[in-house]
């Protein structure tokens, strides 16, 4: 795992590029601290920066920016080729090998790959996450790709003009921000969409101007042909799409044990580390498997690390204790406190380098912290809610659809205006009544705020608009941003063309194509390469994902059970009673913390002047949820974290 860094034209710049690289990688140093290497061709105005964690070949053979050996090639690399091993075998016996090998690291397999198959057909034949940047000196010309799911990340855009027009791009946006020629306003539309889902969703980033490269995908520049064109390699939707045409049809025993068969090689090539390899461990289903497929290739007690909480709530570390006990893993635990909270605070907005607002952030960054005292990698089980519909959410929007669809659009918008013009004393007290008349749910609590979701849901058009509602942390976000355009419910032209998919599979889908990638992922990679640890997640190997998308919905969701197929594969490692609970995550006590030990920060946040000056979010729509959350009529934990997130990062 690195950081890679670079950018192509604006003469000016290439009198003092070596410290305009050096400034780019200074900035994401805790993604690379092993190691630096910076490459600079003035006349072709191209430069490229690298930071080092040495995971696989510990020596200078694995240092980079690397050339290939034809001299053709010259790559930046973050990330891991898991089968690379096996692409060496491959290129030795077919005898393509331009060279003997220098040293070990799969950057320069993957760049042997490059000179033999060309870039495209390279990247169809690695397994692995992974973003990079490669100079084509031939050509002259920039290609950037991303791994298929969006592990890891990459920016990249134009700034300035005509002569000085400078394409810039990195693993982080504080790299971009320091080039010289950076001068990308916040963009409105992304800031608007990231106060409704709490992350900025792909392609854009909180900077116009400045895009994320979609996941699975290559793009080429130069400074003849300034027009960026992106081309698909690998599509999550159309190996979805396939994946249903085909199912994989077989007794549910067989289908256990291909299941167990596939993630057992996914593990085992995730487990490749020439430093120690460790486990994130919840007590949960997705983790606990993961960790029970590594004991058992292990010949050596696994590293394992969760997360506790004093507030029994949220508290799943006597779970997770009690399935690393069964396996006999040399488990590690941090207790994670308001105080640690606190101490956190400062470093958020540079940690996540653009507004992030998924509260789990802050325990994910603790564990992570914790397990790279230990160890230098660690595995986790993220993936498996999207691949086979473990979140609670799935169950609930499918309920909503079945009891409110088949009522007229007229008749459900009516209803809607009635709900919404209740007073908040009325709607806290009848709201047990309404909701099981309206929604049928079995919930023994429904606030006031999940009653004023449900509201605006019966608005919805179609299942996926009612869906996109209950992912929102707020609704109409255009009206809390200053200027921007209506943040409606984004529903993508892929997921148009999926309507042959059940209510489950597009959830499913469309979580896998949106929430996993911009929230899940950055908030495990950020908080990971915070601290120097290297994330992996054997789930999203992609023939895991292809595979579970072969899997009848049958063995994904049966009898109320959610992931029901993995469960039975688990059952085989550890006993279900250990794992038969209701799914809690890595979530935080945040409506509370907010009226307490938070309560100072934030109120410095949202009663400063900032607010108002700044001129990007409404502050009497912002300073009202305040007061209604610290009164405990109403619980406006996310849409107040979403605000004081965006403000704490524009307070760098």
């Amino acid at each position: 795992m690195c950081g890679i860094v670079g950018f192509l034209g604006g003469a000016p710049l290439f009198g003092s590029a070596q410290k305009i690289l050096k400034r780019m990688t200074d900035t994401i140093a805790t993604r690379g601290p092993d190691g630096q290497g910076h490459w600079v061709d003035q006349e072709r105005l191209i430069a490229l920066g690298h930071r080092r964690l040495a995971i696989i070949e510990l020596s200078s053979a694995g240092d980079q920016p690397m050339i290939s050996s034809c001299g053709r090639f010259v790559l930046v690399f973050n990330g891991e080729i898991y089968n690379h091993r096996e692409l060496r075998t491959e290129l030795q016996e077919s005898h393509l090998l331009g060279r003997p090998w220098v040293g070990g690291s799969d950057t320069e397999t993957l760049l042997a790959c490059f000179q033999a198959w060309g870039i495209e057909k390279s990247l169809k034949r690695s397994v692995g996450m992974f973003a990079l940047a490669i100079w084509d000196r031939r050509l002259a010309q920039i290609i950037l790709a991303r791994d298929r799911l969006g592990e890891k990340p990459l920016y990249y855009g134009w700034q300035g003009r005509g002569s000085n027009a400078t394409f810039v791009f990195g693993s982080d946006l504080k790299a971009l921000e320091v080039v010289p020629a950076f001068a990308s306003a916040i963009s409105r539309d992304a800031l608007a969409r990231f106060m409704r889902n709490g992350s900025v969703p792909s392609p854009n980033s909180i900077y116009e101007g400045i895009a994320k490269l979609p996941a699975g995908t290559i793009l080429t520049v130069s400074l003849r042909s300034q027009e960026p064109v992106i081309t698909p390699y690998w599509s999550a939707a159309a190996a979805a799409q396939a994946g249903c045409e085909e199912p994989f049809l077989v007794d549910d025993k067989s289908s256990a044990d291909a299941l167990d068969a596939i993630l057992t090689r996914s593990v085992g090539r995730q487990v490749l580390a020439d430093v120690p390899v460790g486990a994130f461990l919840s007590g949960g289903i997705d983790s606990s498997l993961i960790v029970s497929l590594m004991q058992k290739q292990s010949r050596e007690r696994v590293k394992t690390f969760t997360a506790a909480f004093a507030e029994q709530d949220f508290n799943e570390a006597n779970y997770a204790r009690q399935v690393a006990q069964h396996l006999n893993t040399d488990h590690h635990e941090v207790l994670v406190t308001d105080r640690d909270a606190i101490a956190l605070l400062p470093q958020l907005p540079s940690i996540f380098s653009e507004p992030f607002a998924d509260p789990s952030q802050i325990p994910t960054y603790l564990v992570s912290k914790l397990a790279r005292t230990a160890v230098k990698v660690s595995l986790s089980g993220d993936g498996g809610d999207e691949l086979f519909g473990g979140y609670y959410r799935y169950v609930i929007s499918k309920q909503i659809w079945q009891r409110i669809g088949w009522l007229p659009l007229g008749i459900r918008r009516a209803l809607a205006k009635v709900l919404l013009s209740f007073p908040i004393g009325a709607i806290n007290s009848f709201a047990g009544v309404l909701r099981r008349a309206l929604f049928g749910l079995k919930e023994t609590s429904f606030s006031r705020e999940r009653l004023l979701q449900g509201a605006h849901l019966l608005k919805s058009v179609s299942f996926d608009e009612l869906y996109s509602g209950v992912l929102a942390k707020a609704t109409h976000p255009s009206l809390v941003v200053d200027g921007a355009s209506t943040a409606s419910n984004h529903l993508t032209l892929v997921m148009e063309q999926m309507k042959r998919l059940d209510p489950y599979q597009r959830m499913m889908l469309r979580d896998a194509l949106e929430y996993l990638p911009n929230d899940i992922l950055v908030k495990v990679d950020r908080a990971s390469m915070g601290v120097s640890l290297e994330s992996r997640m054997p789930f999203l190997d992609h023939e895991v994902f292809e595979f579970a998308w072969r899997l009848p919905q049958s063995l994904k969701v049966r009898d109320g059970d959610s992931k029901w197929i993995l469960r039975k594969v688990l059952e085989r490692y550890v006993p279900r009673p250990l794992v038969d609970r209701p799914k809690m995550g890595f979530g935080v006590p945040l409506a509370a913390w907010l009226r307490g030990p938070l309560r100072e920060w934030a109120d410095g946040l949202i009663s400063g002047p900032n607010l108002v000056t700044d001129g990007y979010l409404q502050p009497t729509v912002i300073r009202t949820w305040w007061r209604e959350h610290l009164s405990g009529n109403t619980n406006h934990e996310y849409r107040l974290w979403n605000a004081l997130m965006f403000l704490a990062w524009r307070n760098r």
